[in-house]
């Protein structure tokens, strides 16, 4: 992939929608408020390690021809409805995971810390919950650089949210984003996102950012892999101890209910909609088989749980 030519139409059309007012979009009132994750941790073991899905909150925005780009918005009202879901809104929550290996603990993307809407921020207390404070963090993983996964890396006042934690990212998400030229050439609505990148990882010294290359062990029974497409260098991660494994999949899919039954359908924030759509049904194929535990940021909480064909596509079915 030449990621210099990355900005395509995807990501001049898409990509200004997502990151200049996806963040800012409450329900409307007649939509309703969705209702947090009560607890908002669900723990599991792994081996010898410990896996904790840590909800970071919901938001609910109104359902609009927008949001999937190349389906019919009656067709995408359907496949809601045949699965008894709401057609007029979708939910979207998001849940960073928290790996527990001896006496490190990875965070796998962050969240919004006090940067996001009033429905989300609650990483902090729902990691209270499940035992842990976020001096804990050693290490932050991230899988790409979209502002829910990175913005909880620092408060609104630019403190470090997780001040003795390593940060792990892409070397080429990272080289994308930090790229000069290839911000000042992105459209007017894009050039937020590319600060915003400076805004999280412009300060941080050489020691506390890790780049590392897809297919690079991060850790001991931590495995980074490529899952470019809906962004140019996102990863998703597998975790192995004691002969059983997770798969943390980071944006693969956004909605399972619409994305992963549907896995040609390209959301919105897809920055190249082909390369997602062959990314998505090359890792859910691999998750089938190996029928591992699998997890998702935008999973339905508790965002655990497995992934089996359905009628062309894909099924979530979440652990009991």
């Amino acid at each position: 992939m030449d990621r210099r030519n990355f900005l395509g139409t995807a990501f001049f059309g898409a990509t200004g929608l997502a990151f200049s007012s996806v963040w800012s979009q409450q329900s409307s009132p007649n939509l309703g408020t969705p209702t947090p994750a009560a607890p908002g941790f669900r723990r599991m073991k792994l081996g010898a390690m410990e896996v904790v899905a840590i909800n970071d909150g919901v938001v609910r925005r109104p359902l609009g021809q927008e949001f999937v780009t190349n389906a019919p918005l009656e067709q995408v009202k359907a496949l809601l409805a045949s699965q008894g879901l709401p057609t007029d809104y979708v939910d979207v929550p998001y849940t960073p995971f928290l790996v527990v290996s001896g006496n490190r603990r990875f965070l796998f993307d962050t969240g919004f810390a006090d940067n996001g809407p009033p429905t989300t921020g609650r990483l902090r207390a729902n990691m209270e919950a499940a035992g842990f404070k976020l001096e804990d963090v050693t290490d932050v993983v991230i899988s790409h650089y979209h502002g829910d996964h990175i913005n909880g890396l620092r408060a609104k006042d630019g403190s470090l949210v997780y001040p003795r934690a390593k940060v792990h990212v892409p070397a080429p998400e990272h080289a994308f984003w930090m790229d000069e030229a290839r911000m000042e050439a992105a459209p007017p609505a894009a050039k937020g996102a590319f600060q915003n990148a400076r805004r999280v990882f412009g300060s941080l010294s050489a020691e506390q950012l890790v780049r590392f290359e897809p297919g690079a062990e991060i850790a001991p029974g931590i495995t980074a892999s490529a899952a470019f497409g809906h962004t140019p260098g996102m990863c998703i991660f597998n975790v192995r101890s004691g002969g059983q494994s997770f798969n943390y999949v980071a944006d693969v899919t956004n909605i399972p209910s619409l994305f992963a039954r549907s896995p040609d359908w390209a959301v919105v924030f897809d920055m190249d909609p082909n390369m997602a759509r062959v990314t998505r049904r090359r890792v859910f194929d691999s998750m089938v088989k190996e029928r591992a535990l699998t997890g998702g940021f935008h999973f339905p909480f508790p965002a655990f749980g497995t992934m089996e064909t359905a009628d062309g596509g894909y099924q979530f079915r979440p652990v009991a």
